[in-house]
């Protein structure tokens, strides 16, 4: 067998150690974006000069203070106006994250209630030992404590879930106007703002995830002891909190930026003919807020459960294999190696954009953030092959559904490394049916010629071919990992994808903020070169926030996948045979579930953006010169009315998803349960990446008619023409299904498993209570 290379000590520092230097990178990069300054005084005329070439750190410094003077930067109204609106952006986005986590924490209490009930009454609540689940010559700690340790980390996992959006948002709305102020110093320069903020919510949620998880684990050891078969179960709570949470956040704060979105285009760009962000449009305000409530404390929340549940899937399954069996501490956090080399190898990723090359055109901004991928794909493939060569012994067994399969360590590399290489692909296939820059959305953006109805045909067509490819990815991703190492396989393959996630964070928080920097550009009445400026920003934003989703949704297929093999083995069930009818008719509902979720999303934005597009008409017929300018609109009416709406609309989808497990798991029992998650897992990874990229192609191919930066591009436009109208059509009704719908889907396939798996004991014992009674 062999033992690994990697001391117990040696793991015990380094872990901890990578995940306080991520942190301490993000403060760096924090401190870094605060240089910018929101305060008129700093860019007076009298310090203007000085103070540019300090931040310029000697950069061209005159030549930048040229443009300065040429773009009026030593206009004090303008960065008044910035500070103004960013404060009532970031008030909106606190004001509606407090009210949402009000509602959250009730619910995080009472489902953290709901499993202690139902897991310590797996053994009538007895304080007694029991027989170990996978090894009965053994004893174990009683099913209570497991009861008890599961809602600990359940409220954990919830926590650092909901800081993780909370941070990002923060970190986001701090940093908005700070990247229009520097646009008007180039586009480089407002290039690496934005990517900064967004590096700084990439590293700290990395960070946290790992720091707390790893905590969580030495504390619970303390009580475990040699119990890791218990320890390990009782961790998987921690993957069920992140993922409930994020739902919550992904679902309410989608709901709340498209009814905003919505409303502020149908009547501010279609009825009334005014720009985006316009600031006589009453929810301009609310759409910019809901961009950092959606696409960044979402996904935040989001990517914090992927990474948490595939964490977890991994060590429940080496809990039982000769990992936990011989008692290998490095071996067994083999998961969390992997991911604090994914926290180094991202920081030097990073500087690869923000110190090595400088952006000085706009061409070069997109590229730059498909190095990123790249870049930090590559050094990562190297620092697994590192770590796998010294945390693991050269050969050892994995479980596999009631067998020990024997695998050899360079095996579980090709593991890692296959999902990792896997997410590159699906990534760089969303680019292409995405981004304006090939035929595909050049295609779309062709067929508004001939009107809204030929740009929502191309649209969808679009999104279901561009499942083929990413498909394939998974497919093969799964077969090679499965043959190599079983459930442990894919649970890994799962890790390497998201590995490189702080990477991938920066990249997609980019995109909210860009876009929150040049709404703030058109509110302050900044010049049309600004404006410009983070509309390149905000295109390429675009097209990364599109990659961003299709790496959660592929990580998302193979976590739930490995969670499902953890709770198939679990709930003690041999095989899932599809042609008993307890598994098919569970195959069916869980199909359906996708379709049902997403209809309870679509109709929740349908009816918010509903009430904002009567609001916004309402202001514009009875507020006296506010198209004229000389009236200011009422902006706080349409937050509440996005605000009310979504956390009131958040609540059935989200009960839809939580209760489906436990229903099923109760009445029908765990095969029955086996089927709805293959079902849900089958076409809800389908329908996510379609819905994703059809709202993605549509948005790009209006920017693509409004920018006008091809010849066949101009011929389309310019804006307020009839195929930049049906442009516009199609972008509103992708935005509900590519920010609110497809996200949200990943979660349900996920969060299904992981509370599978969670209730498992409960249901191998109590469960199926329909039909014990026929």
């Amino acid at each position: 067998m062999g033992g690994a290379i990697l001391s117990e000590l040696a793991t015990e520092i380094v872990i901890p150690v990578c995940a306080v230097i991520g942190i301490v990178f993000s403060l760096v990069q924090w401190f870094l974006v605060s240089k910018v300054k929101l305060t008129p005084h700093a860019t007076s005329s009298s310090s203007g000069n000085s103070n540019n070439n300090n931040n310029n750190n000697g950069k061209n410094g005159y030549g930048d203070y040229l443009i300065e003077e040429e773009e009026g930067i030593n206009d004090h109204s303008v960065v008044v106006k910035c500070a103004e609106i960013q404060n009532a952006i970031s008030e909106g986005a606190t004001s509606f994250l407090f009210t949402e986590y009000q509602y959250v924490g009730v619910f995080m209490v009472a489902f953290a209630v709901l499993i202690f009930l139902f897991l310590g009454s797996v053994e009538s609540f007895s304080t007694k030992s029991q027989a170990c689940t996978y090894d009965k010559t053994k004893i174990c700690k009683p099913a209570l404590a497991t009861a008890l340790f599961s809602t600990v980390s359940f409220l954990l996992g919830g926590f650092t879930s909901v800081l993780s959006g909370y941070l990002g948002m923060k970190i986001a709305t701090y940093a908005n106007a700070r990247t229009t102020l520097e646009a008007r110093k180039g586009v480089g320069k407002a290039f690496i703002t934005a990517f900064r903020s967004g590096a700084v919510m990439g590293f700290l949620l990395a960070a946290n995830g790992l720091l707390v998880l790893y905590i969580a684990i030495n504390l619970f050891k303390i009580y475990y002891g040699d119990d890791w078969e218990g320890l390990f179960e009782a961790i998987t709570g921690y993957g069920l909190g992140g993922s409930s949470m994020a739902l919550f956040g992904r679902v309410g704060g989608g709901i709340y930026t498209k009814a905003a979105d919505v409303g502020a285009d149908l009547v501010g760009k279609v009825e009334r003919n005014i720009p985006e962000d316009d600031p006589r449009n009453p929810a301009v305000i609310a759409d910019n807020v809901g961009d950092n409530v959606g696409d960044i404390a979402g996904m935040g929340s989001d990517l914090f459960g992927s990474y948490a549940e595939s964490s977890c899937a991994a060590l429940v399954v080496a809990s039982i294999s000769s990992f936990g069996i011989n008692h290998d501490f490095t071996a067994m956090l083999y998961p969390l190696l992997v991911s604090s080399v994914g926290i180094l190898v991202c920081l030097i990723t990073t500087l690869f954009a923000t110190d090595f090359f400088e952006i000085k055109a706009v061409k070069e901004i997109e590229p730059a953030l498909k190095k990123q991928l790249i870049i930090s794909t590559a050094l990562m493939t190297i620092g697994i092959a590192i770590i796998s060569w010294l945390a693991l012994p050269s050969s050892f067994t994995i479980f596999n559904f009631g067998a020990q399969k024997e695998v050899k360590s360079w095996q579980l590399f090709l593991c890692v490394a296959v999902g990792l290489w896997a997410g590159l692909i699906i990534g760089f296939v969303t680019e292409y049916y995405t981004s304006n820059a090939y035929s595909p959305v050049q295609d779309v953006a062709d067929s508004c010629r001939t009107g809204a109805a030929t740009n929502v045909i191309f649209g969808l067509a679009l999104g279901y071919k561009s499942v083929i490819i990413p498909i394939f990815a998974i497919a093969i991703s799964i077969f090679v990992s499965f043959s190599f190492a079983a459930m442990y396989g894919i649970a890994v393959a799962a890790l390497g994808m998201l590995s490189t996630i702080a990477t991938g964070l920066a990249i997609d928080a980019y995109g909210p903020i860009s876009d929150n920097a040049g709404g703030i550009a058109e509110m302050a009445g900044m010049s049309h070169r600004i404006r410009e400026r983070t509309d390149a920003l905000d295109a390429a934003g675009n097209t990364t926030a599109a990659i961003g989703k299709g790496f959660a949704i592929g990580s998302a297929a193979l976590v739930s996948l490995a969670l499902f093999g953890a709770f198939v083995s679990r709930a003690g069930i041999s095989t899932v045979d599809v042609l008993t009818p307890k598994v098919f008719i569970g195959l069916l509902v869980g199909a359906m579930l996708p379709y049902w979720f997403s209809a309870m999303t679509m109709k929740s934005v349908g009816s918010a953006a509903l009430k904002m597009v009567e609001e916004v008409r309402r202001q514009f017929n009875t507020i006296p010169g506010l198209m004229e300018g000389h009236a200011k609109p009422d902006y706080a009416t349409c937050v509440k009315i996005s605000t009310d709406a979504s956390i009131k609309e958040m609540i059935p989808p989200g009960a839809l998803v939580m209760l489906t497990p436990l229903i099923v798991g109760t009445l029908f029992g765990v095969e029955t349960l086996s089927g709805v998650l293959a079902g849900a897992l089958v076409s809800g990874v389908q329908i996510a990446i379609s819905a994703s990229n059809t709202g993605g192609a549509w948005d790009n191919a209006k920017k693509y008619i409004e920018a006008g930066a091809s010849e066949h591009a101009r011929t389309l436009g310019p804006k307020g023409s009839d195929p930049h109208k049906a442009a516009v059509i199609g972008d509103t009704i992708g935005d509900p299904l590519k920010d609110t719908s497809g996200p949200s889907l990943n979660i349900l396939i996920k969060l299904m498993a992981v509370e599978s798996l969670v209730f498992a004991p409960f249901f191998a014992t109590h469960g199926g209570l329909l039909f014990k009674l026929f």
